[in-house]
């Protein structure tokens, strides 16, 4: 059995432990509510534009555009989004999980381009090509990141580096629950409009363009990628400060557990060592006698 020293010393360090997991957490909440404000509020443009993309690209006919080409899928890369730093339970764990079964058995060429920390520092390790690193993203996320993503995928597509680009990020729904979502970004496929799809079509409207439907396209098709990124971003940022609070406030709850059990092993020896002392000074009282 521990000595009570030892035992006093492991209480002190697991309540000093319990404070910072417990700031962590009131940081990390109203972190979360500043993040998840901004993703409910993006999402109602990401809806639309993805409508609009849908409706423009149907009407536009056999218009064509780079990235609207389609290739035999020989080089895949993947737009990965995870977390700069840690603590966060298994948010960043959950999204890696995701892509390594994404690549299981793949034959194609991979590329990525990892937004965070984490996922560069996974993939780095284990030799894969990684293209591009946007690392140290900050709190509030900046729609400017996104652009510098998209930049670089367009760049590589219309190239045809790339043949397919999929973007994999944690998906917030709600506090308790980050779902990892596989995107397919490149070639773009116009979804259908929510309300307006019928058997997976987008319903088709008559548009006359001005000045021509390649220009529209070629500002939509752009602009529909950057949000998509950047709804990404936003979704992932969230998921992680959710991750983060509820992890922080697991801790703090293990650290209460941790403490009332070490309280309980230190009276214990303390009322060891006490009735050691008693039966010690009754059995020499009764050698005296």
């Amino acid at each position: 059995m521990a000595s009570l020293r030892d035992l006093r010393r492991r209480i002190k360090s697991t309540e000093n432990m319990q404070k910072i997991t417990k700031a962590m957490k009131a940081v990390s909440a109203a972190k979360m509510r500043r993040a998840q404000d901004a993703v409910l509020a993006a999402r109602p443009y990401s809806k639309r534009i993805r409508g609009v993309l849908g409706r423009v690209a149907l009407a536009s006919g056999a218009v064509k555009h780079p990235l609207l080409a389609v290739r035999e899928p020989k080089k895949v890369c993947y737009v990965i989004i995870t977390a700069d730093r840690g603590l966060c339970g298994g948010f960043n764990g959950n999204v890696i999980r995701r892509v390594t079964q994404e690549l299981k058995g793949a034959v194609t060429e991979i590329s990525m381009i990892t937004a965070g920390r984490k996922g560069y520092d996974f993939f780095r390790k284990r030799g894969y090509n990684i293209d591009g690193q946007f690392i140290g993203l900050g709190e509030d996320i900046k729609y400017h990141t996104a652009q510098e993503i998209s930049s670089l995928v367009i760049k590589k597509y219309t190239e045809a580096e790339y043949d397919e680009v999929y973007l994999v990020y944690s998906q917030f729904v709600n506090v308790l629950v980050q779902k990892p979502v596989v995107m397919k970004l490149l070639p773009a496929e116009p979804p259908a409009e929510e309300g307006q799809a019928k058997e997976g079509q987008a319903q088709k409207v008559n548009y006359i363009f001005e000045p021509a439907a390649e220009d529209v396209l070629a500002e939509l098709l752009p602009k529909y990628l950057e949000n998509a990124i950047y709804q990404g971003l936003l979704e992932s940022k969230a998921g992680e400060q959710s991750a983060r609070m509820t992890a922080m406030d697991n801790a703090t709850q293990n650290a209460s557990d941790m403490i009332s059990k070490l309280t309980l092993s230190m009276n214990r020896a303390r009322q060891a060592a006490i009735t050691r002392e008693i039966s010690e000074i009754v059995g020499g009282a009764a050698a005296l006698e």
